[in-house]
């Protein structure tokens, strides 16, 4: 093979002409017959010899998508992409030596062996982004229009013309159609007329579950022709001809700024879902069928016809063949990761200049966006104002110092937020920086995983904690991205969630159920209990590098327990320190939240001399602090407010006995809420939320013991 093919199958894509005729057919052919040796190679050889443990297939997609990659010549365009396309990455940059090592597990992959070979990554600076991808189904959409929405703010807010005429790719099955993620997707792509196009491969099966029990007659084209500021496009994703004309089309109409399109082509999966999958529910006569539609044979065939000889093609396989297997054998000489470092990169790390070492794409840093350290020591000026004050205030600034920055959520804009902490904010920083979302959640964070992978700083707002439960998969793979991709991608987001009790509770708006937070990896906690606290907690969330969940308690917002002066414009807490908010010397409270509160009146009301200790972050939570005073008191107690199975306050616990067993005079003992919803009632609420009364009751418990 000559040099040219390693280049024409891993390079960037050439600008694009607007003639359908000037498409590099014979880099078509080239991809396809790449893609198509690496999922033989894989199916016959490195499955069975055990050096590729889990296998997707792409056979029978590969034409459409090489075509689509041919397309995206911008560079400043995104894809989000899904486990079976590998043949579009290889089309927009991807080489195959990393297409074969990733799936092998061998270092310095696009995971370094952290994720399944298929779950690609592409950063990129001159040639489009492939976003992380994700092993879960139709996770993809609502980050790719995020990305989308990135692509308008750079061009409308920051004035950057790179990004005129960048558009987002987004591609799925027909299975993936029927998933939240794309509906709500969907929905923000036309009401915000967004530069995406959603790329939809029907192979007519999700795994065996065909496409009319996934919507409703079975195309979901034809469901969406009436869609307001959608495109609706529709065809064979097997004819070369009528697919690269069909993908122009669609390419071009987002391109232009006609808003989003949808492309749906009807392809054969000429393979299992994946190799562990012997498409037993098919037919004989289904599987021939299929066959007879191999796009790969319809390229052959439209080449041959239009511009090559058999021999040609015959030499362009043989060429292509000896390629891949060279690359093959180069991927097989790479070493395996190395173990040592598997920790590495859950969160944003230290790197050997002795600043935090910058992803290759993602958040701030890795555009050189830098922003003040800020100071821990506080400047109070004025009267004491109450917690959502002291929070719209810190946005406020926040805003004004980072043009990257973005509010968003449901009623943020002109109401101010249902706890009014974005009052005002829309009038004065404009519908572009601080807007409202639709009702979805999933949409809310996906959308600001995009625009952080995008270069921005979102701050998403989640009008209470229970909400946050229907995008639980989208916070569970921004937390992972940075491990995932080995620090190659990176998605640092804040997200504020209200919640717990008030004047009243329910089971829904008053749930806190911090420690599911705190066990999602990448994740950073911050649970304020006063307007200081709550400053310097968001305003280092909001010029960290990581994501963060900023946990505002509904009882703390107006409480005058909570008002502090405002601690100046340059206030910052580290992540990981705690307050000792008294100190004392028989026993030792660990507390956070709304609880902190009640925990001094409660010792008040003892007259016990009692060291509290305020968390203010359980991710990362200060244990030296901890540990420090339980060896000083020899006691410990611990409040919190999510039920008492499985919350935080056993692992702290946990950690206590591991490190001061040999000093304690006591138990250690855990007041929380038992395993049931806050109640309604204020008696019932009373019942079971740790009140003063039994917070002073424990303590003398424990101190007399």
């Amino acid at each position: 093979m000559n040099t040219d093919l390693a280049q024409e199958a891993s390079g960037s894509a050439v600008e694009k002409k607007p003639a359908i005729e000037s498409i590099d057919w014979i880099r078509v052919a080239r991809l396809s017959l790449i893609s198509r040796a690496l999922d033989s190679i894989e199916e016959t050889r490195l499955v069975p010899e055990g050096k590729v443990r889990y296998q997707f297939s792409a056979r029978g997609h590969e034409v459409a998508q090489i075509l689509l990659g041919s397309q995206l010549t911008h560079h400043r365009d995104g894809v989000g992409a899904y486990y079976r396309s590998r043949p579009l990455l290889l089309s927009v940059g991807l080489s195959v030596e990393d297409a074969f090592a990733a799936p092998m597990t061998r270092a310095s992959s696009y995971s370094n062996g952290r994720d399944i070979g298929v779950v690609c990554n592409l950063p990129r600076k001159n040639g489009p982004t492939v976003l992380p991808m994700a092993g879960d189904v139709g996770s993809q959409f609502t980050p790719a229009v995020g990305w989308a929405q990135s692509i308008v703010y750079r061009r409308e807010q920051l004035n950057d013309e790179s990004f005129d005429g960048a558009i987002a790719v987004v591609t799925g099955g027909d299975a993936s159609v029927a998933t939240n993620g794309f509906w709500s997707a969907l929905t923000m792509a036309t009401t915000l007329k967004l530069p995406v196009l959603f790329f939809v491969e029907d192979n007519g099966f999700g795994i065996s579950v065909p496409s009319s029990l996934q919507t409703p007659g079975g195309n979901i084209a034809a469901n969406l022709a009436s869609f307001d500021s959608l495109k609706v496009v529709d065809g064979d994703g097997t004819d070369p001809e009528s697919c690269i004309r069909l993908i122009d089309e669609s390419v071009q109409h987002v391109r232009d700024g006609h808003g989003p399109a949808l492309l749906r082509l009807t392809v054969p999966r000429l393979c299992g879902h994946s190799g562990q999958d012997n498409q037993a529910y098919k037919s004989d006569e289904l599987l021939a069928e299929e066959m007879s539609r191999d796009p790969l044979q319809k390229l052959r065939e439209y080449l041959i016809e239009t511009r090559l000889s058999e021999g040609a093609w015959k030499a362009l396989e043989e060429e292509t063949n000896r390629y891949v297997e060279r690359m093959l054998e180069r991927a097989t000489e790479r070493v395996g990761p190395d173990a040592s470092q598997v920790r590495r990169y859950a969160f944003a790390e230290i790197g050997e200049t002795g600043s935090i070492e910058p992803p290759l794409q993602g958040g701030l840093l890795a555009d050189g966006v830098v922003l003040p350290e800020g100071s821990e020591e506080p400047e109070p000026t004025g009267s004491r104002i109450n917690m959502v004050s002291a929070i719209r205030r810190t946005l406020e600034h926040e805003l004004e110092l980072n043009e990257r920055l973005v509010v968003f959520g449901e009623d943020v804009g002109l109401k101010g937020g249902v706890h009014t902490a974005t009052q005002g904010l829309q009038d004065r920083f404009g519908i572009g920086r601080v807007f409202d979302t639709s009702l979805s959640e999933e949409g809310i964070i996906g959308r600001a995983v995009g625009m952080a992978l995008g270069g921005l700083m979102p701050v998403a707002e989640i009008q209470f904690r229970k909400y946050a439960d229907p995008a639980t998969e989208q916070l569970n793979n921004c937390g992972t991205i940075r491990w995932r991709t080995n620090n190659r991608f990176a998605a640092p987001i804040v997200v504020r969630m209200p919640g717990g009790f008030a004047k009243v509770g329910d089971p829904w708006h008053s749930v806190t159920n911090e420690s599911q937070f705190a066990h999602a990896v990448g994740w950073k906690v911050a649970v304020p209990s006063n307007a200081e606290d709550a400053v310097g907690l968001l305003r280092t969330a909001m010029r960290g590098h990581d994501p963060v969940i900023f946990f505002e308690h509904r009882a703390l917002l107006d409480a005058a327990s909570a008002r502090r002066p405002y601690p100046g414009d340059d206030f910052v807490i580290p992540f990981g320190s705690a307050n000792v908010v008294q100190a004392g010397d028989d026993l030792t409270i660990v507390t956070w939240g709304s609880m902190v509160e009640r925990c001094v009146d409660a010792a008040a009301a003892t007259g016990i001399s009692t060291e509290i200790i305020d968390l203010r972050t359980l991710v990362p939570w200060d244990v030296e602090c901890v540990v420090a005073s339980v060896t000083q008191t020899k006691r410990a107690l611990v409040v919190h407010e999510e039920p008492i199975t499985a919350g935080f306050g056993a692992e702290v616990v946990a950690t206590i006995v591991e490190r001061c067993f040999f000093e304690l005079d006591a138990p250690i003992s855990r007041l929380a809420v038992p395993d049931i919803p806050i109640p309604h009632d204020p008696g019932l609420m009373d019942a079971v939320v740790p009140t003063v009364q039994r917070i002073s009751e424990r303590i003398i418990e424990l101190v007399t013991l």
